[in-house]
């Protein structure tokens, strides 16, 4: 695993290593299974404070990219199937959660799109 932190760039420390181990993983260059450094071992190794670290793990895990088993350490978690469930999952509440609010299938579709396209630009 090889990752590249830039202090001087506009994202957080924390959100690059987040960003760089997500994308690793997406790509296959970490693959399922994978353990991870631990927080202390990879802050030490980019100088970073384990805090950090420890943030961006939280981030990748609640993301569902890794998933922490105790003890034995955290690995990059499955992806594909269990993704699609999890964004499903999550479709579904903001569907309820807006119908709640009472707008639209125009105004909820117009603002899923504007919250993809934010994301998907940084």
């Amino acid at each position: 695993m090889t990752l590249k932190i830039h202090i001087d760039e506009s994202a957080a420390p924390y959100e690059q290593v987040r960003a760089q181990i997500a994308e690793q993983a997406r790509s296959g260059a970490l693959p399922v299974g994978y353990r991870l450094p631990t927080v202390r071992g990879l802050a030490e190794s980019l100088g970073l404070a384990a805090n950090t670290i420890a943030k961006a793990y939280r981030a990748l895990e609640g993301d569902g990219v890794i998933e922490t088993r105790g003890r034995n350490g955290t690995f990059v978690a499955a992806s594909g199937p269990a993704a699609e469930r999890e964004a499903a999952g999550a479709a579904q509440a903001y569907a309820e959660r807006v119908l709640r609010l009472g707008l639209t299938e125009q105004q909820a579709s117009a603002a899923v799109r504007d919250a993809l396209r934010a994301a998907y630009e940084r």
